[in-house]
């Protein structure tokens, strides 16, 4: 047996290895209790004359390794969030309504704004195949860009882009 003294000079060692093994500080106290408990409740085991620190670690490393096992056997297995995060699915009314919007929005562009934002930002075509396929100048094709993204952006920026509005807005 073991006093109460060497166990409490081991201490300090211990915190350091559970540590280690944990790599946190809230599981490494958790796991140093548990280790001193367990040292306490099998103390007739310790054989006098041996290392007390090589028995208090090997007890702290074999809980840590069951510990680790049951996590991964039971917690893993039964985890509700795995199912949870594959069942679910993006509100696509969200999407559709944030679709509809851009799309007013787009409309409410002038042709040639449209037609630059349509080649270059959804079709995906770079500056010089805009310029040739409208035969402009690439310098044009970057301001008439420039220009369709600010207005769209304040497009955006409308609380609604409905006629209705608008019409009301230029009664006003």
């Amino acid at each position: 047996m073991f006093t109460h003294d060497a166990l409490i000079d081991e201490i300090s060692g211990l915190r350091k290895f559970a540590l280690k093994l944990t790599g946190n500080a809230p599981d490494a106290d958790d796991l140093l209790q548990s280790t001193v408990l367990r040292a306490l409740e099998k103390k007739h085991l310790f054989n006098e004359g041996t290392n007390l620190f090589r028995w208090l670690s090997k007890i702290m490393y074999n809980i840590f390794v069951s510990a680790y096992r049951r996590r991964v056997k039971f917690e893993t297995q039964y985890d509700p969030a795995v199912y949870i995060d594959n069942q679910s699915i993006e509100a696509p009314q969200q999407i559709e309504v944030e679709f509809q919007e851009v799309e007013q929005a787009m409309n409410s562009l002038s042709k040639e704004h449209s037609k630059i934002l349509s080649l270059i930002c959804i079709d995906g075509m770079k500056y010089e195949e805009v310029s040739e396929r409208l035969s402009i100048p690439v310098g044009t094709v970057r301001s008439r860009l420039f220009r369709a993204r600010e207005s769209l952006r304040s497009a955006m920026d409308m609380p609604y882009y409905l006629p209705a509005y608008q019409q009301q807005q230029a009664a006003a």
